[in-house]
């Protein structure tokens, strides 16, 4: 009797195809989050360098930007002076509130110190550390952003410890609701490890040609944003704790069926149509052509796309490999996206550089609107079209405005594309006396899907306020933090999308 219920309940699966496998995965996210998160997972006793570029008494990369399941990946850590070390490895996440789960600890590990790489024409400083410890990643780990935190072990009761993270993402194969892409190309694009050395320190000028930067190093203390954000309690994690990781804590405290990855990841459609909507979050600012070329792709197969992000796609960063030869490792910046008009390039070769080059196609075709000048300022998000869809529920008006969320980098200049709506603009105000005009939009894909561009670097600053998250700010303006509203825009937004919460 037991076998003929056997056989049947089989027989229901394949009738109903993959249906009953969707729906246990659309689970994956509410059933993670039932699990118990950390108490202590950020970082307590930092310290840098006099410059605040580095953390040289314990720093540390990973082999890989992101890893699969059942992949291994290295841990390449520096101490100096040499020193024990473990490594605490959390997932962040929602955890009730807490933020991020232990998921394994590495150690005590012996760290000695590692050399600072010689620069290269290219202003290249590439790490060829040797493995302090290889990770493979167990089968149940489920795609997310992770911390890797570092903590030294001194021998002495009298000797302080200190702490960094290191950072990656394990990414899936799977299909999903939401593709949450880090934007990990601007991470290292800003990064000045170890001695200012970014791509945007060239003598020739912050936006000079044929500048390459290399994931085989450190992430430093954000140095590059000491006037926006001041998070000293974030070294080694890139800019994910500072712009990303509001929409990931809010999209996990929620229920919805996300997977993450990196920006290397997306440079082929395929990694994007597994997915309904694809997340472009933060400061996204760097991409390489073939990842336009994906993502233009994937909205003509009927992906729906949310740029929660400023300044995106603007910059043109090719990939190329490794000295020894792992894929995605370096980037270089080799021109801008074709959106700028003559009179933009005129603009900004009066106040930045004259390595100006357009090469590529326009960006706002895949955004519906682009970065401007002046590329950064401070406003507020004011509402023009309330009628909308995505406002029901929220009970804003015409010219109701969420203070502060427009910043530090914006989109405007809207694309000329069929039905493309302006649903907020305003001011942003460079300096406090310097205008642009930004403009928030939507425009509908091909295929009943849609593309909206929330046209700022801090839109979800207004989602949630995870664990020991700092708020930015930038030219005399900054957030406030969550806001009901912006909740509620998001919400509509992804049900519009095809998500659903799947909250306990």
């Amino acid at each position: 009797m037991k076998i003929k219920r056997l056989l049947i309940a089989c027989c229901v699966m394949l009738v109903a195809g993959n249906g009953a496998l969707d729906a246990a995965q659309s689970g994956l996210i509410r059933d993670e989050n039932q699990k118990p998160g950390a108490l202590d997972w950020q970082l307590t006793r930092v310290r840098t360098d006099k410059n605040n570029y580095r953390s040289p008494w314990v720093e540390g990369y990973c082999s890989k930007q992101s890893v699969l399941a059942g992949e291994s990946i290295d841990i390449m850590v520096s101490t100096d002076p040499p020193v024990k070390f473990k490594i605490e490895i959390f997932r962040t996440g929602y955890y009730g509130g807490r933020g991020a789960r232990l998921m394994q600890t590495l150690g005590p590990l012996q760290g000695t110190a590692q050399p600072i790489p010689s620069i290269t024409e290219k202003r290249l400083r590439e790490c060829r550390w040797k493995s302090s410890a290889t990770l493979k990643i167990p089968a149940d780990w489920l795609s997310g952003v992770y911390l890797g935190r570092l903590t030294t072990l001194p021998d002495a009761d009298d000797k302080p410890y200190w702490q960094s993270y290191v950072i990656f993402v394990v990414r899936d194969t799977r299909k999903a609701d939401i593709l949450f892409q880090c934007s990990d190309n601007t991470w290292q694009a800003y990064n000045r490890w170890p001695i200012n050395e970014s791509l945007y320190t060239d003598p020739r000028g912050a936006h000079a040609r044929d500048v390459a930067s290399s994931f085989d190093r450190p992430y430093g203390r954000q140095a590059q944003y000491t006037g926006i954000v001041n998070d000293p309690l974030s070294v080694g994690s890139g800019e994910f704790l500072s712009f990303e990781q509001p929409l990931a804590y809010f999209l996990e405290q929620h229920g919805y069926d996300v997977t993450y990855c990196c920006n290397c990841d997306c440079l082929d459609a395929s990694q994007i149509t597994r997915c309904k909507t694809f997340i472009s979050v933060g400061h996204d600012e760097y991409w390489d052509i073939p990842q336009y070329h994906a993502a233009k792709a994937a909205i003509e197969a009927g992906v729906n796309f949310l740029w929660l992000s400023g300044n995106s796609v603007f910059g043109v960063t090719a990939f190329s490999p490794s000295a020894d030869g792992r894929p995605n490792r370096i980037i270089t910046r080799t021109g801008h996206f074709g959106g700028f008009t003559d009179e933009d390039m005129a603009k900004a070769e009066k106040i930045m550089t004259k390595e100006w080059r357009r090469i590529g196609p326009d960006e706002s075709l895949i955004m519906g609107a682009r970065s401007i000048i002046p590329f950064n300022g401070g406003g507020d998000w004011t509402v023009v079209k309330p009628g909308h869809w995505m406002f029901k529920g929220t009970g804003m008006k015409k010219g109701d405005a969420i203070p502060g969320i427009v910043g530090w980098e914006h989109h405007g200049a809207p694309a000329k594309l069929p039905g493309l709506e302006i649903v907020a603009e305003g001011t942003a105000w460079a300096g406090g006396d310097n205008p642009a005009h930004w403009t928030a939009t939507i425009f509908p894909g091909p295929k009943g899907n849609f593309v909206f561009n929330a046209a700022t670097i801090f839109w979800v600053q207004a989602l949630s306020m995870p664990p020991g998250h700092t708020l930015p700010w930038s030219h005399w303006n900054r957030p406030h933090g969550p806001d009901p509203r912006v909740q509620q825009i998001m919400h509509n937004l992804l049900q519009k999308a095809g998500s659903k919460r799947a909250e306990r």
